[in-house]
């Protein structure tokens, strides 16, 4: 706590020098008055103080609708529900995802993460410059690190998204004014200048977690530099052959090899995410994590941009639920559901054997307000407080159990009974029935935009003290776990396909239920609400108990909180005997000739041969999925693969719009506007389509 509160107090202090951008500041714009800066940067503290400043550039990430929009949308893994807000980041529709931006109200505009990136370069480059004047070798060469890593993060982003962008790699003297006559430096150079960059980070940075856990260190450079360099032997790289293909390989691996020798897996998969019990809990100092966007619930370091992750990941229950299951902080999701997991998403896990799919979605809640049972359910089966309010059932396409009109909302009639509990479920969707895929046709909008489905728990914060307030727990943006997956497709390029998969063995053998385990337990963030400050106030939504009564937050906790899956029902295993434990499962892939079933349905479907360097690439994509859902990153990996469009036009029916030419993002219209050639004139129409993606 004690360090994550200096670095958040140097991010308070880093706004209030440089300033903070917003969706409508200028590229590069700075402050031009650096007066009380330059003196604070010409002593070691006050350059470490500014370091620590620079990690509040990766909060603006997760602060606002972008977090998902730029980072998830319009791929394989999620459509969306029936909010539109950020809608041409998903259809790629040429009224909202275009250069100037969209008139949507909170739609994202290419701008917004263009004009962030730069503002973290600028204040790197102006600690860049000032760093060399401490005096302590130790604080140097710490302040540089960090600016080294931060300006080669920023950069690595730029290109991801826009492939070419300026190189601004020094400070800029805006006292004549601010300099509008910029060029576009060539994706290959923009990626050289990144790998520079993490090289110094990697040479400088310490290997202990001196900032405290979740700030940067040699072996988040390590990594970022390895994926760097898989990044230059990637499709989109059309140079590629310019570079020696087993060197960068090579190095990359290496680099793999030394942090996961260095930090490792967590043992549990649900220490990542799900175990997180408050703030600054046990999971968030994981040696897992490499870095984090930091958070806490101290008011006097909240800043600009908090943490609305919990927003985007569940459902509309308080919506389509009949008022079994009204929102509140007491449960740790807020119902936005702005990502609804695609079929791909759902199928792509071996839901018998794969933990990581009973640890990543949340398939219960529980009802916390009276509602009169309809009168076509019997009396025996009418549920009560704390029985199943939401229910849904992860089970596969050949299951033949169930029929589609036995399933439904609160709303319209259906006979569903748990076989378990003798109960009737006011809201109950499986993910197949009668062959067919169906968990998007129960909700209150149309298929396409269903609020009804099965979300993830990944951003769970039972620690708010509003339902709308700001999350407090950090977002994880770099772990071991994507480590493995990035060595494993190097040796794959490589040529070392046995390695290869005896990574991705490593990394799957973590995902197995070890003997003993409860296939059955759940929990997520949502348990923090146990010391909620909020617990004996009455609930917002008004609650009521069956005397009429309001309920308190605790009380609707304890209702809506259950702590079993549906891991039996959705499967159809049989549960142990009771002198009987759980067995041990087993994830291991003898030989890339023999991919599991999931695997292997996805790449017939996109005709792939796993014998092929494409097909063996799909495959880690699929690992990917299971191992990384939601956690930020999936569209630059699909576009460095050049596998986008494939992927998203099979898996996503709401990437309507897609074409070849989104593997790019826009240039924003509005750094465009604002530039002169070299005569100090602006651009005319031709110079800057000229200088635009091609098909924007």
């Amino acid at each position: 706590m004690k360090n994550t509160n200096k670095i958040l107090s140097g991010i308070l202090a880093a706004s209030i020098m440089f300033g903070t951008t917003s969706c409508g500041d200028d590229f590069l714009k700075e402050n031009a008055n650096h007066t009380t800066t330059d003196a604070l940067l010409e002593t070691g503290a006050g350059a470490l103080a500014m370091a620590a400043g620079l990690y509040g550039n990766l909060r603006w990430h997760f602060g606002y609708e972008w977090a998902y929009a730029i980072t998830l949308y319009g791929c394989d893994e999620f459509s969306m529900g029936s909010d539109e807000t950020s809608l041409g980041w998903m259809d790629y529709n040429t009224a909202e995802m275009n250069p100037a931006g969209s008139s949507r109200r909170n739609h994202p505009s290419p701008a917004d993460l263009w004009n962030e990136l730069y503002f973290g370069i600028a204040t790197c480059n102006l600690l860049l410059q000032k760093a060399p004047l401490i005096a302590s070798e130790q604080d140097r060469n710490s302040a540089l690190g960090e600016a080294y890593f931060l300006r080669g993060y920023n950069y690595y982003r730029l290109f991801c998204q826009y492939e070419r962008c300026p190189l601004q790699l020094e400070p800029i003297d805006v006292s004549a004014g601010v300099p509008r006559n910029f060029k576009l430096s060539s994706g290959e150079d923009v990626l050289n200048q990144v790998i520079d960059d993490l090289q110094k980070a990697y040479d400088l940075l310490r290997t202990d977690d001196w900032r405290g856990a979740g700030t940067w260190t040699k072996y988040t450079a390590a990594h970022f530099l390895a994926k760097a360099l898989l990044y230059r032997q990637s499709e989109r790289c059309t140079w590629k052959s310019n570079y020696p293909a087993k060197t960068d390989l090579d190095r990359a691996i290496r680099l793999c090899d030394e942090v996961i020798d260095a930090r490792g897996l967590e043992k549990d998969y649900n220490n990542l995410y799900s175990n997180w019990t408050g703030v600054d809990c046990n999971i968030e100092k994981s040696k897992e994590i490499l870095m984090s966007a930091l958070h806490n619930d101290a008011s006097t370091t909240v800043g600009r941009y908090g943490n609305r992750t919990y927003n985007y990941f569940s459902s509309q229950y308080n919506t389509y639920s009949g008022g079994y299951v009204p929102r509140g902080q007491y449960i740790g999701d807020m119902e936005f559901q702005r990502c609804r997991p695609t079929e791909y998403t759902y199928a792509v896990f071996d839901n018998v054997n794969d933990s990581r799919m009973w640890k990543t979605f949340k398939t219960v809640y529980g009802i916390c307000n009276n509602v009169a049972t309809p009168d076509y359910v019997k009396a025996e089966n009418a549920p009560t407080f704390g029985d199943q309010g939401v229910l849904f059932l992860l089970n596969k396409k050949d299951d033949t159990r169930f029929r589609k009109d036995e399933f439904g909302r609160a709303a319209i009639k259906h006979t569903f009974v748990n076989p378990e509990t003798g109960k009737w479920v006011p809201n109950v969707a499986p993910v197949y029935a009668e062959g067919q895929y169906v968990m998007n046709t129960y909700g209150t909008s149309a298929a396409n935009r269903s609020n009804m489905f099965c979300g993830i728990n990944k951003t769970a914060d039972g620690s708010r003290t509003g339902e709308k307030g700001d999350a407090h727990r950090d977002v994880t943006m770099a772990r071991v776990g994507e480590t493995y997956l990035v060595k494993a497709e190097c040796q794959v390029r490589n040529g070392d396909d046995a390695g290869a998969l005896a990574t991705i063995n490593l990394l799957r053998k973590r995902a197995e239920w070890k003997a003993g385990e409860d296939r059955e337990y759940y929990v997520d963030g949502t348990i923090a609400f146990k010391s909620n400050s909020t617990a004996s106030g009455n609930c917002a939504k008004g609650n009521k108990d069956a005397n009429g009564a309001k309920l308190t937050n605790q009380q609707a906790f304890e209702y809506s909180f259950i702590q079993k899956n549906s891991y039996v029902l959705s499967t159809g295993v049989e549960r142990p005997v009771e002198s009987e434990s759980w067995n041990a499962s087993s994830l291991q892939i003898s030989s890339w000739n023999n991919l599991p079933a999931e695997d292997q349905a996805v790449l017939n479907g996109m005709g792939l041969s796993v014998n092929t360097l494409e097909g063996k690439v799909n495959f880690i994509l699929n690992e990917r999925t299971r191992e990384l859902l939601g956690e930020w990153n999936r569209w630059d990996e699909l576009s460095r693969t050049k596998t986008l469009y494939k992927r998203a036009k099979l898996f996503n029916p709401e990437t309507l719009y897609i074409q070849e030419h989104h593997n790019l993002r826009p240039i924003p219209q509005s750094f465009l506007d604002g530039l002169t050639n070299d005569n100090g004139e602006p651009l005319t129409d031709q110079e800057k389509k000229d200088m635009q993606n091609p098909g924007y």
